[in-house]
């Protein structure tokens, strides 16, 4: 797990909702403390596949507008979180489009790729103390309900949060959601989801050690349960090693299962040492159990219902590195060049290789990946915080375990303060 992503999950576990932090005490007001961001996107992907299975590639131009008010003063404070967003097709790749490729716009009835889509939402929210209540419409990211943000525009979940920091260094979290609005479809509902439970929490020991431990319930679907454990050790010369531990339990509901019930462990360990510009990860992944496993979409049973981005493991790049049996290994590398007076310009570089998918007849699969990633960050002036990312995967597999493809994305993101 490269660095930048151990410090992306860490952010996501201490601040899934916005001023959770803050105590009611330090309320100054609805409105002196609400802010208005829009956030643009213009994202581009590509996938080139072999063996003859369809390619597949969309363009287009996203916006995000949300609001998040301050809570009024008193001894209970009441607020509002509203957003509003719009993705315009500008491309199609001739018809590549559609549900299980890219899946930036969904097809129609007449057989036709949307030309935009536009969805909004609302939640109201009251905190005491130090704990947040919030119903409505949601972009929750915890490692068993992560709305995937990975395309043009994020999911959102329609429901209940508690959040509460009441302990210095414990974030606890309890949630139950009825209704997914899938990344590429207008409809409040239309991920198919009946209702998820969640319930957890992580604990920052001290600077360097911390913890978290979630499970959820996705009704008629599946139950599962998450730990993590990371520990970043200081060196000589500013020089950090962090080791991470990340793992998965999870058991399938036997009337979404064809009555089998199977249950799957996902698992990994990293390591990651980081030196002046550089940082080196190892990393070693592990799927056990009677399948493989299983979140967000899935192809032969249909939706999941807990969010696109709900792998939070070491070799999760294209490939998620999660079949039935399947063993894979991590050697990772990143570069910062602002010593070279280019600073928010990095690199990252992974390959992947796994081994031992079983194949159900006898056979062992496995498949391989390299990753590459150019970002590039503004540092200042009017497009301060825009940002460039080209990142391209090649994955290749062995004994017909899927097709191979090569895949390019290119995302230009532009965050804009407001008020």
């Amino acid at each position: 797990m490269t660095k930048y992503k151990l410090s992306a999950i860490a952010l996501a576990l201490m601040t899934s909702v916005p001023a959770l932090a803050a105590s009611q005490a330090e309320s100054n007001g609805f409105v002196e403390d609400s802010s208005l961001d829009l956030f643009l996107r213009n994202a581009y992907m590509n996938r080139d596949y072999g063996d003859g299975e369809q390619d597949k590639a969309e363009w287009g131009q996203g916006a995000v507008l949300t609001y998040n008010s301050g809570f009024t003063k008193g001894l209970v404070g009441f607020g509002v979180d509203a957003f509003g967003m719009y993705g315009y097709r500008l491309d199609s790749g001739r018809g590549r489009a559609g549900a299980g490729g890219i899946d930036f716009f969904m097809i129609d009835d007449d057989g036709d790729v949307e030309r935009d889509m536009a969805h909004a939402g609302a939640a109201v929210k009251a905190r005491f103390s130090k704990t947040v209540l919030a119903y409505g419409d949601q972009r929750p990211v915890l490692p068993v309900l992560s709305h995937d943000d990975s395309r043009l525009l994020p999911e959102a979940y329609t429901g209940t949060m508690i959040t509460s920091n009441e302990i210095d260094g414990l974030t606890v979290h309890a949630g139950r959601f009825h209704a997914q609005h899938r990344k590429s479809d207008e409809g409040r509902d239309s991920g198919g989801l009946r209702q998820i439970e969640v319930l957890g929490g992580s604990y920052q020991f001290n600077d360097n050690f911390r913890t978290a431990l979630y499970a959820s319930d996705v009704e008629d679907v599946l139950k599962r349960q998450y730990v993590n454990l990371n520990y970043v050790l200081p060196m000589d010369q500013a020089d950090t090693l962090t080791l991470d531990f990340s793992g998965y339990r999870t058991k399938q509901d036997k009337k979404w299962d064809n009555g089998e019930g199977a249950r799957n462990n996902l698992w990994s360990l990293s390591a990651n040492y980081a030196w002046d510009a550089h940082n080196v990860t190892l990393a070693y992944q592990r799927s056990s159990g009677d399948t493989g496993y299983s979140y967000g979409f899935y192809q032969n049973q249909g939706e999941v219902g807990d969010g696109g981005t709900t792998i939070w493991v070491a070799n999760s790049f294209w490939s998620d590195f999660n079949a039935e049996d399947e063993r894979s290994w991590q050697l990772g590398y990143g570069y910062d060049f602002t010593q070279y007076g280019i600073p928010g310009l990095s690199y990252n570089f992974a390959y992947i290789y796994g081994t031992d998918i079983n194949m159900g007849n006898g056979e062992r699969g496995g498949e391989r990946e390299i990753f590459n990633q150019v970002k590039y960050v503004v540092q200042s002036g009017a497009a301060k915080d825009l940002s460039v990312r080209l990142r391209s995967s090649v994955l290749r597999t062995s004994n017909g375990y899927a097709a191979d493809g090569n895949e390019v994305r290119i995302f230009v993101d532009f965050p804009i303060d407001i008020l």
